[in-house]
């Protein structure tokens, strides 16, 4: 097979076993993993050479971000992909998404004051915003996943100080447009709110579809937004520990510069495996955005065969399906008769939110063949 040519569907479940992750470790041997964000395709051929390198060089000590090129790699990164011109003065690594947007919402909350948050959304943000003393401010999705940007509005009006933005949104998989990422910006900056952008899965845009980063579409974004994105999904390389805030503007940056020290510590391995897949992982990301643009395809003709009473958008970015099964007669958190009668192991919808009950959300980042063994195997107890 040529260099730059993976096999992304012939994936053997007895080597996947063989793996150390969440994913291949939470659960007994007999389940089928299909929940946390992780695929089960084999990594870009450069990332993984760049960190056998690391590996034989004995080089797993601390990292030195600032010096590492990983700003640089990322604007150019940005700027192929988004025609996206980043500062890379204004690039400033962090560990991860999460820990960034958390210790950002301390510097740009306050106590009780509101943040505000588009549930079904990511499971994390539902405990960071308390953590540092805000108050979560629900504004769900629009039934056919949109923004509910009256509902965005009215929150900043009645005095939210910050909105957490999942763009692409999981586990939705809906990609804001620019005209609505205009309008957040603009209600932003009237009512002197933040907006922190989550972008993480952005380079997982399926063909259809645009990203467009916050910080790119006006004045007022650039202004009151903060970008915190990183490699580790699109490139599958969480578990090393690096990610990175962009900021636009000197407002913002002055923000990030107040970021205590511990929350720009990324790992060192993450940071060499990120600069390899910005700079030379796109022939690899092609061809997995073709797999999974196929998967979401594979997936849609299962459920119709196999499951029909189950609803099913393709997702326009991602490899997370977010499933409503409300009709299917599998309860209010299908994961749990998914898991104790399937053997799959999917996320549980609630877990993303109220309006969740009913969902759940599988993951598709792996070969037809597990995709079809998950679906079979939930459409027997259905």
């Amino acid at each position: 097979m040529p260099p730059d040519q993976y096999d992304l569907t012939n994936i053997s479940l007895e080597r996947l076993r063989l793996r150390r992750s969440a994913k291949w470790t939470s659960f007994p041997p007999d389940v089928l993993p299909a929940f946390v964000a992780e695929m089960d395709f084999p990594l870009a051929g450069p990332v993984k050479q760049a960190l056998i390198e690391a590996i034989e060089l004995d080089d797993t000590g601390y990292a030195n971000a600032p010096d590492s090129g990983l700003a640089d790699a990322f604007a150019d990164f940005a700027f192929r992909n988004w025609n996206w011109r980043v500062d890379p003065g204004q690039v400033t690594a962090t560990s991860d998404v999460v820990g960034g947007l958390r210790a950002l919402l301390d510097l740009v909350t306050g106590p009780l004051e509101g943040v505000v948050i588009n549930p079904p959304v990511y499971f994390p943000f539902f405990s960071i915003v308390p953590e540092v003393g805000s108050e979560l401010i629900e504004v769900p999705l629009r039934e056919d996943g949109g923004l509910d940007l009256p509902a965005v509005e009215n929150a900043f009006r009645e005095g939210a100080r910050a909105m957490i933005l999942c763009s692409p949104h999981n586990p939705a998989g809906t990609v804001p447009s620019r005209s609505e990422l205009e309008r957040i910006a603009e209600v932003a900056a009237e009512y002197d709110a933040w907006v922190l952008a989550d972008e993480i899965h952005a380079p997982l845009t399926l063909p259809g579809a645009e990203h467009v980063p916050f910080l790119e579409v006006s004045d007022a974004a650039r202004e009151c937004g903060i970008c915190v994105t990183s490699a580790s999904k699109a490139f599958n390389i969480a578990g090393l520990g690096c990610a990175v805030i962009v900021t636009a503007s000197e407002r913002a940056a002055r923000i990030v510069s107040r970021l205590p020290a511990g929350a720009t510590h990324p790992g060192h391995l993450g940071v060499i495996a990120s600069i390899a897949a910005f700079r030379e992982g796109e022939n690899w990301l092609r061809e997995v955005l073709g797999q999974l643009d196929a998967n979401r395809r594979i997936l849609a003709g299962l459920l119709a065969e196999h499951l029909p009473a189950a609803k099913y958008r393709a997702p326009a970015a991602g490899y997370l399906a977010w499933v409503d099964a409300r009709e299917t007669g599998l309860g209010p958190d299908p994961s749990i008769p998914i898991l104790d009668e399937a053997r799959v192991a999917v996320s549980s919808g609630p877990g993303f939110g109220r309006s969740g009950a009913g969902y759940f959300r599988l993951n598709i980042g792996t070969s037809p063949d597990l995709i079809e063994a998950a679906v079979r195997s939930i459409a027997e107890i259905a």
